[in-house]
């Protein structure tokens, strides 16, 4: 049962009116969801907001974070309801159009940085990019490359696009289906965090539940259908030498190299995210590195 956190009957103090939002919160909502919304309604972070612990909340106050907090609890999103979410050391605008990035995916944009020397040209395509946070992340991280991004969505590539713009990336985006646009053997290493749930992930419920879009999520009926279709079509817009890595499901990895050693990638390996779980698989094409 939620409780009016905008009673404005008493003036409560920011600390207080924390430890009563988090009081009421359902299983699922933390702690930090409640810091993050109180700030973002303060216009602080969250050190500001530690700093003002003792300090009185205008009923205006109250009344926000009461509205942020009711969705929250009924299941949206944090990262929707404030509009970004950190990524490698950077904000990132998100909305419902975007599937909301996960740690895990640090782990893609790690591995892709070690293959990469900096100072090192090329061509680096984000297919699938969603909020862009591969594609921009990559691009500030080796300034030397020309990076290109993919989306079918038009929302997403406006929210990605806005990203690049205010984080100074120049990426160059482009709405297709995945690979068809690329030339043959023009790319020097391409990243991918494609859908990869199964129709019946049970997890699957939860996240549409939340917001998130379906098309981010969801790969036919065992998830492996776009990291498949991914890894076909780098045979033919790889040039020799160059990387795929894929992000995937924790329980995907045999699968994905299994399928990259039919379609005869080579130094085919997987890399676990800071959990254990496998996370990433690739490999190379015959042929010299570029």
């Amino acid at each position: 049962m939620h409780v009016n956190l905008a009673d404005s009957t008493h003036r409560r103090s920011l600390g207080e009116l924390l430890r009563e939002a988090i009081a009421v919160a359902p299983v699922g909502v933390d702690a930090l969801d409640a810091e993050l919304l109180l700030a973002h309604t303060l216009g602080h972070n969250r050190a500001g907001l530690y700093a003002r612990l003792r300090d009185r909340v205008e009923p205006a106050v109250c009344e926000r974070f009461d509205a942020l907090w009711r969705r929250r609890c009924a299941g949206e999103p944090c990262a929707y309801l404030i509009g970004e979410r950190e990524f490698h050391g950077r904000r990132f605008g998100v909305a419902p159009e975007v599937l909301i990035p996960r740690p895990d995916t640090e782990t893609l944009l790690d591995v892709a940085l070690a293959r990469w020397p900096a100072g090192r040209a090329g061509l680096v395509v984000d297919a699938g990019t969603g909020s862009g946070v591969l594609a921009v992340s990559f691009q500030l991280e080796r300034p030397h490359v020309r990076v290109c991004a993919v989306d079918t969505s038009a929302g997403a590539l406006e929210i990605a696009r806005a990203n690049a713009r205010r984080l100074g990336a120049p990426v160059c985006f482009w709405r297709g289906d995945w690979l068809d646009a690329l030339a043959d053997h023009s790319v020097d290493l391409l990243l991918a965090n494609p859908p990869y749930l199964a129709a019946d992930d049970p997890h699957l419920p939860g996240l549409l539940a939340s917001g998130e879009p379906r098309v981010a999520l969801v790969a036919g009926a065992g998830g492996l259908r776009a990291l498949e279709r991914i890894a076909d079509a780098g045979t033919r817009v790889l040039r020799p030498g160059a990387w795929l890595l894929l992000e995937h499901g924790q329980a995907q990895g045999a699968a994905v190299r299994d399928h990259l050693r039919m379609r005869e990638y080579r130094e085919i390996a997987s890399w676990r995210d800071l959990e254990g779980r496998e996370r990433v698989s690739g490999g190379c094409l015959p042929g010299a590195t570029p």
